[in-house]
């Protein structure tokens, strides 16, 4: 999985027959080259503004969301445009497709006209995610210090409006690594939740989302694990 960092070949194209794609001179699925869609410092820029908007501030900047999340693509453009015309003056519509489609995360979504956050919201709205197939096990990555205490009490959002989860070890060890130098993983028995009655939402490629978890779901990963391993095998290869 590609991340978005910046190189000669770091941005946005649109291949005639399979759509969008970043981060390569031609198209990844027939080898044609690509139409320009946006520069890298565009998409980057756009990418920390929409976070903003559709997470946490749609007031900010003077924008209306619907209770499910949803914000006006035109009306972003224009507030966009009104607070800097020079900057954003070629801005238009295909371009929030075009970020929604390459995001490797699966982090924003689009229908019509309107655009919203899969995840990552402070804000309070109601869900309408699949819920469908969701898999037996999900992941959390902690701090090492406080999980004997959540075995006990198990997970809450904090300051998100629900508790996020990870598809592998892998992802729930990347997520960790922002915060902890080695976090700990629990394993979250998701088939027994759902068979009690709880909700979870699958919303970015490897995200998911409940309201919270009790104690008696959750165990510990072993920092031996294979999977775990190679996450941290490729924590050491980056940094050398």
């Amino acid at each position: 999985m590609k991340e978005w960092h910046v190189g000669s070949n770091n941005m946005i194209r649109e291949c005639q027959n399979h759509g969008y794609y970043a981060d390569d001179h031609l198209c990844p699925a027939c080898n044609a080259e690509g139409k320009f869609i946006m520069r890298t410092g565009e998409r980057n820029s756009m990418a920390r503004r929409l976070a903003l908007i559709l997470r946490h501030a749609p007031e900010k900047f003077d924008l209306e969301m619907d209770i499910n999340g949803w914000v006006d693509v035109k009306d972003i453009i224009r507030q966009f445009k009104k607070s800097d015309e020079k900057r954003y003056h070629w801005l238009r519509p295909h371009h929030f497709n075009a970020i929604s489609e390459t995001d490797p995360k699966g982090r924003y979504e689009v229908r019509g006209i309107m655009i919203r956050a899969t995840y990552g919201h402070t804000l309070e709205i109601e869900l309408d995610l699949p819920t469908e197939n969701i898999p037996d096990s999900l992941y959390f990555p902690c701090n090492p210090e406080e999980t004997e205490n959540l075995l006990k009490i198990g997970l809450s959002p904090g300051n998100r409006a629900h508790v996020h989860l990870s598809a592998s070890i892998r992802s729930a060890a990347e997520a960790g690594k922002v915060h902890f130098s080695l976090p700990t993983i629990l394993e979250v028995d998701t088939a027994r939740m759902v068979a009690s009655g709880d909700i979870i939402w699958h919303a970015g490629v490897t995200v998911y989302l409940t309201e919270n978890v009790d104690g008696e779901y959750i165990s510990v990963i072993d920092n031996e694990h294979p999977e775990y391993v190679l996450a941290r095998a490729k924590w050491i290869d980056e940094e050398e």
